[in-house]
């Protein structure tokens, strides 16, 4: 496991600890492969501070019914539960099953692009479907690379982000 792109506010998180949450996430999420009789290649490596455990197609297997991104980002959860269950803290892993988060962040990249060219158009503000915590600051760093402002806004389910030009 290397650890690469690590952010100030990650720091907190030893590589140690990022390869523990990262072992513990990989032996339940092979116990649930075994059990849904599925094969896949498990990768571990750290992110922006946090465990990512990305899970590949191996020799046919078949993972296109655990990368729907609902049923990524619950098992991500339920990942999550057995790290801090095992390991007494908080986790903050990302689960990627079948390259379901890179085709994600492609989707949002598309649809950045489309709201800043609306904003370059004249609107005042774009606002965003709501989305998880993670695809919200996948956007958030987006737009920053765009050279706009974004903030969050809503509460739960209905928590989105709204772009608009710099100040």
């Amino acid at each position: 496991m290397t650890m690469t792109d690590v952010q100030p506010e990650a720091e907190s998180r030893s590589l140690s600890q990022l390869e523990e949450e990262g072992d513990i996430a990989a032996d339940y999420i092979e116990e649930l492969l075994d059990i849904c009789d599925l094969d896949g290649d498990i990768d571990i490596d750290a992110r922006n501070g946090r465990a990512y455990v990305s899970v590949n197609a191996g020799d046919g297997a078949n993972l296109r019914v655990l990368s729907k991104p609902e049923t990524v980002s619950a098992l991500q959860e339920l990942t999550r539960l057995a790290v801090q269950t095992k390991s007494g803290a908080f986790s903050r892993l990302i689960l990627d099953i079948g390259g379901s988060r890179d085709a994600r962040r492609s989707e949002l990249e598309i649809l950045v692009a489309r709201s800043l060219e609306r904003i370059e158009n004249g609107a005042a503000e774009a606002a965003l479907p709501p989305m998880s915590s993670y695809e919200r600051k996948l956007v958030h760093d987006l737009v920053a690379e765009g050279g706009f402002h974004s903030e969050s806004r809503g509460e739960g389910a209905e928590r989105h982000t709204v772009i608009t030009r710099s100040a």
